[in-house]
């Protein structure tokens, strides 16, 4: 028989005090997550004991934090950064905890008001009272299951990003640009810089590849979810008929590998120049400005023209490399880790198809965890919060079921 959070329940630190000046048992307060927040923890009992579990500690993690920060000797410690960061995340989670709690005990409160209540009006203000407050809550609760997952240092970095042309023909080179301008938009968004480092333009305005790099706090955690086939269904400029064609594109999202992880053998590399495709000028048109780098060893091949000397090609290119040959080492790691392939959401090989986007319908689909929202306006517009959000809480569930 499984063990329920109730037979095993762990006391917490800084349970709500109510007005009637009783105090929110363990059991008690659990409980009532469970009662009152159905829509937010979903899935079975196991998703309500991790989030227990990882409330209770977050206390005792704070106090410790706090007293490793404290000491004279912490800002020379080699982890400093990294524990400056898990402090401030632990907080944040500890304020939501004791936040958790006081909205439980004013639900609890009114409900009680509500049943003794005669008069209408006054019920009517406490219903009002007792639905925002419900609502606050399960906003909180999700904001913390997403806090369960766990960081990683790749998380942090810059992302490197691919979008490829697919099937579709000029169609699908439309498209690419368009997923170009939502990432864009989205990394402006959340005050991110964006770098271009290679593109193919097209005569149509589109692009048979663009690669561009997303450079800001938590860039690669937010973008990783990107990577695989994106299908598009509208009605092509070009289409005379008013025929709703499909076409598709390619995304690839890479962390910046960093020169000490990866080092990179000059015997290995076999360099080539050439002249620039596309606008630019006559300099990069008439001079050997774009650089192409193969690496021997794998036979990975990567090149860069949008800048306007050789010497920054090269470092684009250099960069765009390094990114390419840490993702297969992750890769090849990954697939010898049975137990970290099944916490994924989806399988991230480049190859599966992740995500429609249906024009006539105004509809994004996720197949990965098969979402549907009709806000396609608004997401091609960069607010991709709509996306990442459902894939955030959906690996959630899978770690915890995990």
């Amino acid at each position: 028989m499984p063990v329920t959070y109730l037979q095993r329940g762990m006391p917490i630190r800084g349970c709500a005090e109510g007005r009637g000046g009783h105090r929110w048992s363990c059991i008690g307060y659990y409980r009532f997550l469970k009662e009152v927040c159905r829509p937010a923890v979903t899935g079975p009992f196991p998703t309500v004991d991790t989030l227990q579990r990882r409330l209770a500690s977050a206390e005792a993690e704070l106090d410790e934090y706090e007293r490793l920060l404290s000491a004279p000797d912490a800002a020379t410690r080699e982890d400093y950064a990294d524990l400056t960061r898990k402090y401030a995340r632990t907080r944040e989670l500890v304020a939501i905890n004791r936040e958790m709690q006081r909205l439980a005990q004013d639900i609890e409160e009114e409900r009680e008001l509500l049943e003794a209540e005669e008069d209408e009006g006054l019920r009517a203000d406490l219903r009002r009272a007792l639905e925002h407050d419900q609502e606050a809550l399960e906003e909180l609760v999700r904001r913390a299951k997403l806090m369960l997952v766990p960081e990683k240092p790749e998380d942090r970095r810059t992302a490197i990003v691919e979008i490829r042309a697919g099937a579709g023909g000029e169609e699908s080179a439309l498209f690419v640009a368009d997923l170009f301008r939502m990432y864009a938009r989205y990394a402006e968004r959340r005050g991110w810089g964006t770098k271009l480092m290679d593109s193919h333009p097209t005569s149509l305005g589109g692009y048979k590849q663009v690669v561009f790099a997303v450079e800001g706090e938590d860039a690669f955690g937010r973008l990783r979810f990107e990577s695989g086939v994106h299908r598009v269904q509208r009605v092509p400029e070009t289409e005379a008929q008013g025929r709703i064609h499909t076409s598709t594109a390619t995304v690839a999202v890479l962390p910046e590998a960093e020169d000490v992880e990866l080092e990179l053998s000059p015997e290995e590399l076999r360099f080539e120049t050439y002249r620039a495709g596309g606008p630019g000028g006559q300099h990069m048109q008439k001079n050997e400005t774009a650089v192409r780098v193969t690496h021997i060893p794998t036979g990975i091949t990567v090149g860069c023209q949008d800048e306007r000397s050789q010497h920054r090609n090269r470092e684009q290119a250099l960069r765009l490399l390094r990114a390419r040959l840490w993702d297969l080492q992750e890769r090849e790691r990954a697939a010898s880790v049975q137990e970290e392939r099944r916490s994924q959401i989806g399988t991230g090989d480049r190859s599966e198809k992740i995500r429609t986007y249906n024009y006539p319908q105004s509809r994004v689909t996720d197949h990965r965890i098969g979402f549907t929202v009709h806000q396609l306006e608004q997401i091609m517009d960069g607010e991709m919060e709509y996306l990442i959000e459902p894939l955030l809480e959906a690996e959630v569930e899978k770690l915890l079921e995990v």
